[in-house]
This record gives structure tokens, C-alpha cells and sequence, in this order.
């Protein structure tokens, strides 16, 4: 990819992140894969909920709460939480490994019965027997499984993680209204292969420390008012007027994992990196030879085309299934924007790297570079065109670039969603960060 042009793009969007995104550049540069508590949370990347061994449990509890929103508004929601731990938005991510015997507790504190339907699992049992839709006495749907009743009510699922990919689970009981108000996550099965491969295949091998998360969700405010009211809510008029990335809205997405003034919302969407290279000898500190990995889902209505500048993506998996002939074969596909359905879930590797290689000195980008009387420059530029470089700034401008890096936008596609009830660049957007080879003085 050519560093030449990452610089230049949204440069408009740039100037909005402001001191939010300085945060995040402040993010610790060793970071750790998964995290079950809050003192080892990495800054970037996935947070995963695990628990050791082969019959992992968990626990969720279903709360309500509040999120913060870009307009300043707050929202009333409901959610799974981590047993006895507080409100969050969305659920825990929760991570097992293939073969895992996974069992669910559902605590449910809701004045009205809810349920979590696992996606993409075989032989769901709930409470030792298999789980099934349910029905009133008239024969009536009244959830696609078996439930926890409301106020106080309790429902233990367990299934076996036969096949590695990334998941959703959800409410199943009434599910355009409690799915809507928050009752979603993620979850998230490594293969026997290890927890740094997507998949039983070796070309599905990722880096670790680079996996990150795009949950995408929407709200329709009014219905949320309605449930916080006690008040029934006709579904035939909803509307989303806020779309979020992991639970958040720009420029929040970009700030850190658990960062202070969002307590219930702890997961961030920046994906920090560092340049792909397999050529360098593995002694070399810059030999970095696994892309880098995006899990993403959909928990909305509508299509969410995502849209990550600077690099093309190679999807390897949908809903938990790896892009592959009955042979085995590699049907994997570069695609640049990922259209991401209602309820599918994409898993896509990545690299981004100099492709033209190019050099201040040796191999200067083929243009002019404007002067700085003439130039319109965002917060995030460094001084140069170039990776690593910490030029002449404006007097008295002030640049959050703290040590060279670069930082492409990625952003829902669909333009109007990446609002907040018309409040424009809000709403799913983030960035890449790229950051300079080491050693650097980047923190």
C-alpha cells in the first residue's frame, strides 16, 4: 500500500477525533492477546472472557443501564453481564476453543422473560434437555428457545464448540424488540490448530496482538424510551437513528479498552499494527510475518458495509465456516469494502505494508508536497508523507502524532449511517494506526 496517500485521507474526520484519539495513541505498546480481568485488559484489540479448562462456564446476568452516545445524549439499554459485574454494553466477548464443553448460566433480572440463542452451535441443551422454541397455549411462537422467566429466573445451556469462527449470541425470545435493546455478544471458538490461526488451515494463521473486533448494532431511541417507561412500543415503526461499533459511537470508538468515562462500555475499535513484513530474519525486531485479523458481526437490521481505508482484506470464513472446497481447498477472497448482512459474521486477515517502498531520500513520493502556508493539515499528521517521520508543524499548531505513525480511517460505508440522530461522522467509525518500525519511542 503506498504510505504516500494514507496521509491525506479524511483529513476532515481526522480534525474531529481530537483529544479522544490522543488517548488511544497513548495506548501501552506491548499488549497481551486475551484478558479476563480488568488489571491485565490490553489498551487495543479484543477483550476476551474466558475461563481455563475444558468445560468452560460463565455466567450472564441480564441488567440494564446506560450508554453515553456522541450527541451527549444517554440511552437506556439492557444487556448481558459478566455474572455479578456491572452493566455493560455490549456482552462479553467470550472466548473457547474448539471441543470445549461450553456451559451458559442465564440469570435473568428483567421484568419480562429473555433467553440467549447460540447461532452456529449443534445440540443445545437447556437445563439437561434439548433446547426448542417455545409456545404459548394457543400455539403461539413465544421464543426460538427455552427461557429464563422473568424476575429472578434461571436457564443453564451447554453445547460442545465442534467447528472454530466467530459467532454471535443473542436473546431468542422476542428478538427484534429484546436484541434491539441490547441482550447481544460475541463469542468466539479457536481451533485445535491454536489460538493464533481463525481456522483448522495454516494460511489462517494471524498476529496475536493484532485481533480486533467490529460488532456492529444500531438503536431506534424511541423504543429504548418505551422500555425505559414501561410502555409498549409498536415495532412497526422503528427506525435506527444511532449505529455503533462495539457497543460505542466516533469518537469514542477509538478511545481505549475500559477507558474511564465510558464504565459501560468497555470495548474500544482501534486496530493498532505495525507493518507487515515476512523478509527480514526472524532476529530482526521489524520481522512481522502474520497479518493481522477482523472479526465482524452484525446484530442489526440492515446491511453494514465497512469500509477500512488502505488495504484490502481476505475474507477466510462466514458465520463459522472457512472459505474452503470439499477438498480443502483455498476459496478465500480479497474484497476491500465487507458488506456485512443482519446476522452474519465475517472473518478477514489482513496486512498493510509499503508497497512502493518508498524513502525520503532514496525514493521520495512522486509529488509535490504542498508548503505549509498552503496546506490543510489534520491533527494526526506528522510533518511528512512518510512512515516514522516527525517534521516542521505550523507555529503553534498542535499535532496529536506522537511519534510518526499513521492513522486510516475505517467507517460504515453507508454514509448515513455513520450519524447519531443527525449528528454527522459519528456513529461507526474508527482508524488503523500504524505504527513506526522499531525501535521507536511510541507508548
Amino acid at each position: 500500500m503506498r504510505k504516500s496517500i494514507f496521509k491525506w485521507i479524511g483529513l476532515g474526520l481526522v480534525l474531529v477525533a481530537g483529544v479522544v484519539l490522543f488517548s488511544a495513541a497513548q495506548a501501552a505498546q506491548t499488549r497481551t492477546a486475551e484478558a479476563q480481568t480488568s488489571s491485565t485488559v490490553p489498551s487495543t484489540g479484543i477483550v476476551c472472557t474466558s475461563d481455563p479448562g475444558t468445560n468452560p462456564t460463565f455466567t450472564l446476568t441480564t441488567k440494564t443501564g446506560y450508554i453515553l452516545l456522541p450527541d451527549g445524549n444517554s440511552m437506556f439499554m439492557w444487556s448481558y453481564s459478566n455474572g455479578n459485574d456491572h452493566f455493560q454494553h455490549p456482552g462479553p466477548v467470550l472466548c473457547v476453543n474448539q471441543g470445549d464443553t461450553v456451559t451458559v448460566i442465564l440469570q435473568n433480572t428483567l421484568n419480562t422473560d429473555a433467553s440467549i440463542l447460540f447461532p452456529g452451535q449443534e445440540d443445545v441443551m437447556a437445563n439437561g434437555v434439548p433446547a426448542q422454541p417455545q409456545f404459548d397455549g394457543g400455539g403461539n411462537l413465544t421464543s426460538l428457545t427455552n427461557v429464563a422467566a422473568a424476575n429472578g429466573g434461571s436457564m443453564t445451556y451447554s453445547f460442545v464448540t465442534n467447528n472454530p469462527g466467530t459467532y454471535i449470541y443473542e436473546s431468542g425470545t422476542d428478538p427484534r424488540m429484546q436484541v434491539g435493546m441490547g441482550l447481544f455478544g460475541a463469542l468466539i471458538v479457536r481451533p485445535a490448530l491454536g489460538a493464533d490461526y481463525a481456522y483448522n488451515r495454516t494460511d489462517s494463521r494471524f498476529t496475536p496482538e493484532e485481533e480486533f473486533l467490529v460488532l456492529l448494532s444500531e438503536i431506534d431511541p424511541y423504543q429504548h424510551q418505551a422500555a425505559e417507561n414501561g410502555q409498549p412500543y409498536d415495532l412497526n415503526n422503528y427506525k435506527p437513528r444511532y449505529w455503533l461499533i462495539n457497543g460505542r459511537g466516533f469518537p469514542d470508538s477509538v478511545a481505549d479498552n475500559d477507558a474511564s468515562w465510558l464504565p459501560n462500555q468497555p470495548y474500544g475499535a482501534l486496530a493498532r499494527i505495525h507493518e507487515f513484513n515476512d523478509t527480514l530474519p526472524p532476529s530482526d525486531l521489524n520481522y512481522h510475518p502474520y497479518p493481522g485479523m477482523v472479526r465482524y458481526l452484525n446484530v442489526g437490521t440492515e446491511d453494514y458495509p465497512f469500509h477500512p481505508h488502505g488495504n484490502n482484506g481476505l475474507v477466510i470464513g462466514r458465520d463459522g465456516h472457512p472459505l474452503e472446497g470439499p477438498t480443502g481447498e483455498d476459496l478465500s477472497f480479497e474484497k476491500f469494502a465487507i458488506n456485512i448482512g443482519p446476522g452474519q459474521t465475517w472473518d478477514v486477515i489482513f496486512k498493510w505494508y509499503d508497497a512502493e517502498n518508498y524513502d525520503e531520500i532514496t525514493n521520495p513520493v512522486p509529488v509535490t508536497i504542498p508548503n505549509l502556508a498552503n496546506m490543510v493539515y489534520g491533527q494526526f499528521y506528522s510533518g511528512g508523507p512518510y512512515l516514522g517521520t516527525q517534521g516542521t508543524l505550523p507555529v503553534g499548531g498542535e499535532g496529536l502524532n506522537q511519534c510518526g505513525e499513521y492513522y486510516i480511517i475505517s467507517h460504515n460505508h453507508a454514509l448515513y449511517q455513520i450519524t447519531s440522530w443527525g449528528v454527522t461522522m459519528t456513529g461507526p467509525i474508527t482508524y488503523m494506526r500504524i505504527d513506526p518500525p522499531l525501535p521507536n519511542n511510541c507508548q
